[in-house]
């Protein structure tokens, strides 16, 4: 048997390229389809299948592009009606060289899930691993809020009886390859390890133990955030999205030229460390780091071309074909070679405080201060500094109204990136006197300081 998952950067995606003697199927696939039809000229075989675990709400597919391309065919859930593709129902059988894919229908994350258990006729007439979507993750499941609270319970009742009993009856041995590995916002807890079987799973994922009351009751109390972008994933992944080829054509531009763009309302995205981007940035940019890129969903409207300063060219490329994941594929250029060019041009620039975690428990002590955590509310509650306020960092400009503007703002999170990111935001919003806390929370306990719950 053939057997390649590929991660996707930035969602924190996994897609899989199963096959057997001149065949293969795909699950999950994205935009970026190149690197599928590379594997069928390094396997000597041919795309048979393509399987869709669900509509999915955090990256473009890329089912269509790359059925159109192989001539394979695309299956998926009866829920949303998609424009494109099959239904597969519950119990459907498909063969590919010595493997069976059986379709196991796993409501839950949303009405119309599949999961997609493999057996291999080589080594036995059981199943060997099952693509579970965003039913079942490692040391997680998936979130069930995407129906709504009137619909969260009968959501979450529904997954639960996916994994108990269609998932976990398959086997302790049975492989498990979810859609999603750890960082993704379409779970709440993925455990941060890459392998695991349902077993493993029946073992050390706390939820799998819980009763089926304890379980609804978990999953309706579960905060999650929806990220704005990802009103358009859903609308592109009915409808089917257009065509990504290579990929869109990136420029390298000089100072002059970049400065042009944003003139014409373009949107700076910086992907330097914090402390790079706080020592001299353009005005108005967005610091969003490479492995944070995913934020870019709360404020990059699709409307505008992006254009990006980079800490290094090499970043371009997982760069843009990141945020293409994401739909965006409006990109102007980058500035040649880096944020130099800006400042040898004489351009002004804007600068953000950084401050340690030992300067601002001084300051705490001797001054008037607000501290803005912009953590997850999960990781708010888990140990917070006393009197800190809590607003996460995607919706700040949605509560700029509760942000104190007549004291300094210390920008907190667990390292000092997503405040970064925070920091740009409140920067962009005619905020001053902020300051990016180095090392954030991590820092902060380390040092040995204070934390409430």
């Amino acid at each position: 048997m053939i057997f390649v998952r590929l991660k996707s950067s930035v969602v924190s995606h996994l897609s899989y390229f199963i096959g057997s003697a001149n065949s293969a199927f795909v699950v999950d696939p994205t935009r970026d389809i190149q690197q599928y039809l590379e594997l069928t000229k390094k396997h000597g075989v041919n795309i048979k299948y393509i399987f869709e675990t669900h509509r999915n709400e955090d990256y473009v597919t890329g089912s269509l592009e790359l059925a159109k391309y192989t001539g394979a065919k695309i299956y998926h859930g009866s829920w949303p009606v998609f424009k494109y593709g099959n239904v597969a129902e519950d119990g459907d059988e498909f063969r590919v060289g010595t493997l069976k894919v059986t379709v196991l229908a796993t409501p839950g994350h949303t009405p119309g899930c599949r999961s997609y258990a493999v057996t291999d006729f080589e080594t036995g007439d059981k199943p060997v691993l099952v693509c579970s979507g965003d039913a079942l993750f490692i040391g997680d499941t998936g979130r069930t809020d995407f129906g709504g609270p009137e619909n969260r319970e009968k959501w979450s009742t529904w997954l639960y009886e996916s994994i108990h009993e269609k998932l976990l009856p398959l086997g302790d041995h049975v492989i498990l390859c979810p859609a999603h590995g750890s960082g993704s916002a379409c779970g709440a807890k993925i455990a941060n390890r890459e392998d695991s079987t349902l077993g493993i799973e029946r073992m050390l994922n706390p939820q799998l133990s819980m009763s089926r009351e304890e379980f609804i009751l978990y999953k309706a109390a579960e905060h999650h955030n929806y990220t704005p972008y990802f009103k358009r994933m859903e609308s592109l992944n009915i409808e089917g999205a257009p065509e990504y080829g290579l990929g869109p054509m990136v420029e390298a531009l000089s100072a002059g030229e970049f400065e042009n763009y944003i003139r014409k309302g373009a949107v700076v995205v910086d992907t330097r460390p914090p402390p790079s981007f706080a020592s001299g940035y353009i005005k108005d940019s967005y610091n969003i780091s490479i492995d944070r890129l995913s934020l870019s969903g709360w404020v990059i409207p699709y409307d505008k071309p992006i254009l990006f300063v980079l800490g290094n060219k090499s970043e371009l490329n997982e760069t843009v074909t990141g945020l293409a994941r994401m739909g965006y594929d409006n990109v102007g250029g980058y500035m040649k070679p880096s944020i130099v060019s800006w400042y040898l041009t004489a351009r002004p620039i804007d600068r953000l405080c950084m401050m340690t975690a030992p300067e601002l428990k001084t300051k705490l002590e001797t001054q008037d201060w607000t501290v803005l955590d912009v953590r997850s509310v999960d990781e708010y509650e888990s140990g917070h500094i006393e009197g800190s306020i809590n607003i996460y960092v995607g919706t700040l400009p949605r509560h700029l109204d509760e942000i104190p503007g007549d004291k300094p703002i210390a920008v907190i999170c667990k390292s000092g990136t997503r405040s970064g990111f925070g920091c740009s935001i409140l920067m962009k919003h005619g905020l001053t006197n902020i300051c990016n806390i180095m090392g954030g929370m991590t820092s902060w306990k380390n040092a040995g300081y204070p934390s409430v719950k």
